[in-house]
């Protein structure tokens, strides 16, 4: 099992996954091998979901990624606030 960040809005399959842009273009999935490593690297205010190691291959069909990053730090710059999530609950 691994946590990935959302975005907070609901879809088709559950929730949405957050993707992030890499400086060279590609599309990143950042995974979380634990709960307290996600909030480390991205916020205490990161939407998560739990997924499956097994299923990423499922995931990648619907939202494609180039690249898996696990545990990887993100500027802090880069943060959600909880504002953020407040503006994600009332769409």
């Amino acid at each position: 099992m691994l946590y990935l960040p959302s975005t907070g809005a609901p879809n088709t399959y559950g929730a949405e996954i957050e993707l992030r842009k890499t400086n060279d273009g590609r599309m990143a999935l950042l995974a979380y091998t634990a709960l307290d490593r996600l909030a480390d690297c991205m916020g205490p205010h990161q939407p998560w979901v739990l997924y499956p190691t097994e299923r990423l291959g499922d995931l990648e069909s619907v939202e494609h990624y180039d690249v898996i990053y696990l545990d990887l730090p993100v500027p802090q710059e880069l943060w959600r606030t909880a504002a953020d999530v407040d503006r994600r609950s009332v769409r």
